[in-house]
């Protein structure tokens, strides 16, 4: 969010919707990423609600209005409310919840929806934003697009030169959604080859330091193919990795509590939460929601 009338944004770490917001079948919800900021000219304030979805529900829509009538009745304020999809399966989503009579149109509901997939890759890899170059191995190419992709993502993460924690936390990201084979990686230092010296050295310098890190530590290689235990055990490392790049050693803490989570869906929303979550709290109350009931009071005593 850029700043707006002298003022930051103000993301709403604590705010009661993100601890616990029971839905109408008494399930714990909690919003993803609140907001609260001005448009550009404006003085009033506005809400901003960011809902990441990274697996198919069909109740999805009335999902979204729940959490919009509960920010409204609490802040009642103009909310804003986004949905970005992110699972593999191209899709029309619906944005639209419509309650109606044959004698009377009591509401239209519509959220602002992202759809990944149905991004053209090609459209992001010029932009100054870290998140976007992440993104890339989200959005839709081609299988034989593959190796294009990630070297247009080196080409980014060398442009914008990110501190090493940042630059392992979009790596991690990146890599466990586009793993290359090892055909592809031979092909994609060909592809680097014909680029100018000067850049093929610096992503040169980059990927080296990577592959002795990912050596040195045993982690995300080979781990991310086979079996679905195998892909989510290697997300969970990716997990791991991202964390500690970004939260340092305290991000330890929470090493058991990832282990036991079982739903890959589950996996996919920690990895897209961590990337931007601003505090440490926040990843551990996500992950204390999906695990088991009792596992979760087993923590809390």
């Amino acid at each position: 969010m850029r700043t707006l009338n002298g003022r930051t944004p103000v993301f709403c770490d604590n705010c009661e919707e993100r601890r616990r917001n029971k839905s109408l079948k008494g399930e714990k919800r909690r919003v993803d990423l609140l907001v609260e900021t001005r448009l550009k000219g404006e003085e009033s304030l506005i809400i901003i609600h960011v809902e990441p979805q990274s697996y198919e529900q069909t109740t999805f829509h009335d999902r979204m209005f729940i959490y919009f009538s509960r920010l409204y009745e609490k802040y009642r304020r103009r909310i804003l409310p986004i949905a970005v999809f992110s699972y593999d399966k191209v899709k029309e989503e619906p944005d639209t919840l419509h309650i109606s009579f044959p004698f009377f149109d009591v509401m239209t509901f519509r959220f602002l929806k992202v759809e990944l997939k149905r991004k053209n890759w090609r459209d992001y890899i010029q932009q100054d934003n870290p998140i976007a170059a992440a993104l890339l191995s989200k959005m839709g190419y081609t299988p034989e697009e593959r190796v294009e992709v990630k070297k247009e993502f080196l080409r980014m993460l060398v442009r914008l030169e990110q501190d090493p924690a940042r630059m392992a936390l979009l790596t991690g990201f990146f890599e466990t959604y586009l793993p290359l084979s090892e055909e592809e990686e031979q092909h994609l230092r060909m592809e680097l080859q014909k680029l100018d010296p000067d850049e093929e050295g610096r992503i040169m310098e980059l990927t080296t330091s990577w592959h002795e890190k990912g050596r040195q530590e045993g982690r995300l290689e080979g781990r991310l193919e086979g079996r679905q235990e195998g892909r989510q055990e290697g997300k969970r490392e990716a997990v791991h990795v991202l964390l500690q790049a970004k939260f340092g050693d305290a991000a330890k803490a929470l090493h058991e509590d990832i282990q036991k989570l079982t739903k890959e869906e589950h996996i996919d929303e920690l990895l897209l939460k961590v990337t931007g979550a601003p505090s440490l709290q926040e990843v551990k109350d996500f992950i204390q929601e999906k695990v088991p009931k009792q596992i979760e009071k087993k923590r809390l005593q």
